[in-house]
């Protein structure tokens, strides 16, 4: 592996590692729940749990007394958990929104300093084409090479186009 890679994937690495490592009591708490909810084992518990809670209620496992025979109490229960429950998801997914945020920053500065130095790149290659004789310099769209492109007319194209 290039040895430049290398060295990118440790320092992302490193800075999400700090990143979760500086991540509040609250959100490494909600992305606990998130992760465990979001598990089949949570899924078994819930099955069991839920069809020991009906089967009993229902009359069906003898020497079990119906304690719940609406389902009133499980419906309140399985309602007061969801309303938790989205509200951890969402908290996991407002950070990881704001994660993705940052990549997406991050992509896009590199994209921009890239597109920068190719534009560099190009118009020197017309300037030695053209010192050399090659007549590649005359190509309407080698000559577009040399023009930078500006962000914001593109974001503003972008944006229109979709309205």
């Amino acid at each position: 592996m290039n040895t430049a890679l290398e060295r990118n994937i440790r320092a992302i690495s490193e800075r999400e590692a700090e990143s979760e490592k500086n991540a509040s009591l609250q959100d490494r708490i909600a992305d606990r729940i998130t992760r465990f909810t979001g598990s089949m084992t949570f899924v078994y518990l819930h099955l069991s749990g839920f069809g020991f809670w009906i089967a009993a209620n229902l009359g069906w496992i003898p020497g079990v007394s119906q304690w719940d025979p609406t389902f009133v109490v499980l419906a309140m229960i399985a309602s007061v958990e969801a309303i938790f429950l989205s509200t951890f998801v969402l908290i996991s997914q407002n950070r990881m929104a704001a994660v993705a945020d940052r990549r997406a920053n991050l992509n896009l500065q590199i994209t921009l300093l890239i597109e920068h130095e190719l534009t560099k790149m190009g118009a020197l290659m017309i300037r030695m084409a053209d010192r050399q004789g090659v007549p590649a310099a005359e190509d309407p769209e080698t000559k577009e090479v040399e023009n930078e492109v500006a962000p914001e007319v593109v974001y503003d194209a972008l944006k229109d186009s979709e309205g």
